[in-house]
């Protein structure tokens, strides 16, 4: 394994596409990184759930917001809104939807999310 990796999310080892959501995937060094793209309208329940299969979301989630605005509710009760420039930690449990015309745009360092998200 080399000392210093670099890949680029415009040529990922894998894409996943179900409606209104992109998830760009590349593996590197025993780790593996998403790029999710959500268009305006998307909502997991209604987007993700039926490849799913569970009730709601049920990945970890571990990283940043490059663009765009997400709502996230989860079956503690908690809420939060993430804009750019916001690390998050979002735990098993929740639903999640685009706020307003832009797409969001986020990266994944939860290598197990980045390898089960929307597959």
């Amino acid at each position: 394994m080399a000392g210093v990796e670099s890949r680029a999310f415009d040529s990922p080892d894998e894409t996943r596409t179900p409606a209104k959501t992109r998830v760009d995937v590349v593996r590197m060094g025993g780790a593996t990184a998403a790029r999710m793209t959500f268009e305006p309208g998307w909502k997991w329940s209604d987007c993700v759930k039926p490849v799913a299969g569970t009730e709601n979301c049920q990945a970890r989630h571990v990283g940043v917001v490059q663009s765009g605005r997400l709502h996230v509710t989860h079956e503690d009760g908690t809420e939060l809104e993430l804009a750019p420039g916001d690390a998050y930690v979002i735990e098993p449990g929740h639903d999640a939807w685009v706020l307003g015309d832009e797409q969001f745009v986020g990266f994944e360092f939860e290598s197990r999310a980045a390898e089960e998200y929307a597959s």
